[in-house]
């Protein structure tokens, strides 16, 4: 089965679950208990870190709010607040953990400096893709200790879309050797940006709005964002000329998540019908991202080179990597634990999918059929 085909086939299967369980309450409410959707109306605020419908990031939330709606027969109600309105991009978590919102979407790897185990539920450099970061949350015990993470914030997370793989990003200057990158300021959250700093970049972090600015005017040298389809959008082939594959990013983890107090509080059909909700928005925008992705690569502008990172750095990048999470892990128990849940799924995974993926792909090449 192809990785879409099973992704749009779970997003349906919870799909039907939920609407399973909205037949229920009808059915029950005949007994004489409440149907959810003739119970009060509830309201939810949610910001997100992305401006008014964003292509796919936040058009999919603009979708899963519609889709509570609908699956609730109305009772339920997630109203959308893009970036800047009720609190600033990168402030959702904090609000949120405060109840100052009811929930919020963006990226989990910007809450490292709140725990950097964090970065792991965001996903990995050189490491799982996002089926694969999906299978591990979900079933190899991630979603328990993301949730037991959060749960300290009074936060619940539930995945909120994934991006598939991302490139490696735009630079101003071709990038030839590993000593090409000393001094470079480039925009890059979470565990590569930490990889980077060791390679001698300067990690900044600034929300999408801000990225394009600053690259053009020179206050940055470099950025990764997603892929050609939003990246386009972003206007980078207009301020850098070298495009270069990926490696930090595979598999990244959005996130949808909610005030933990105001989840409990909801009614048991309202959190089945947002679950359900999520998991549709998921696999949406995994298959969106990569037909809009493929669709965008073939109309990049001239000037745009599209680059492979050179060995000596790549080769310095894992080694630099196993020095951060060594770090980290030393550091901190969270992260340790979280690391050892991800490394036993590699462990279990790597076997299957050297022959089946990788193996596959191998077999296919650049067949044209």
């Amino acid at each position: 089965m192809k990785r879409r085909d099973f992704l749009t086939t779970t997003a349906l299967s919870a799909s039907a679950v939920a609407l399973s369980a909205c037949h229920r309450a009808e059915e029950t409410s005949k007994a004489g208990t409440v149907n959810v959707n003739k119970a009060k109306k509830v309201t939810l605020k949610l910001a997100t870190s992305w401006p008014a419908h964003f292509p796919i990031m936040g058009t999919g939330v603009d979708t899963f709010a519609k889709r509570c709606f609908e699956l609730s027969g109305g009772s339920l109600e997630i109203k959308v607040f893009p970036k800047n309105i009720l609190v600033p991009a990168l402030q959702v978590f904090d609000s949120c953990s405060a109840a100052q919102i009811d929930a919020f979407h963006s990226g989990v790897y910007y809450w490292k400096g709140k725990n950097s185990a964090f970065s792991i539920f965001g996903g990995m450099p050189l490491g799982l893709t996002s089926e694969e970061m999906i299978t591990w949350l979900k079933f190899g015990g991630g979603y328990e200790l993301w949730r037991e993470m959060y749960g300290k914030y009074n936060l619940y997370p539930l995945i909120g879309g994934t991006t598939g793989p991302q490139m490696g990003g735009w630079f101003k200057k071709e990038i030839k050797s590993l000593s090409d990158l000393k001094g470079l300021k480039m925009r890059i959250p979470g565990l590569g940006g930490e990889v980077m700093k060791k390679l001698g970049v300067n990690p900044v972090l600034l929300p999408a709005g801000e990225i394009y600015t600053a690259l053009e005017r020179g206050t940055i040298d470099a950025t990764e964002w997603v892929g050609p389809a939003l990246d386009r959008m972003m206007g980078f082939d207009k301020a850098a000329d070298y495009y270069y594959t990926g490696w930090h990013e595979p598999g990244s983890i959005l996130e949808i998540t909610f005030n933990k107090a105001r989840w409990e509080k909801l009614s048991d059909e309202h959190r089945a019908i947002i679950t359900a909700a999520s998991e549709e928005m998921t696999g949406t925008m995994l298959q969106e991202f990569r037909y809009e992705n493929a669709k965008a690569l073939q109309k990049l502008p001239e000037n745009v080179q599209i680059k492979t990172f050179p060995k000596d750095m790549m080769d310095a990048a894992k080694i630099a990597l196993k020095d951060v999470l060594q770090e980290e892990r030393r550091k901190n128990n969270d992260f340790e634990r979280a690391l050892q849940s991800y490394e036993a799924f590699i462990q279990l995974n790597k076997p299957w999918d050297d022959i089946s993926t990788r193996h596959f792909l191998n077999i296919r090449g650049n067949i044209t059929i």
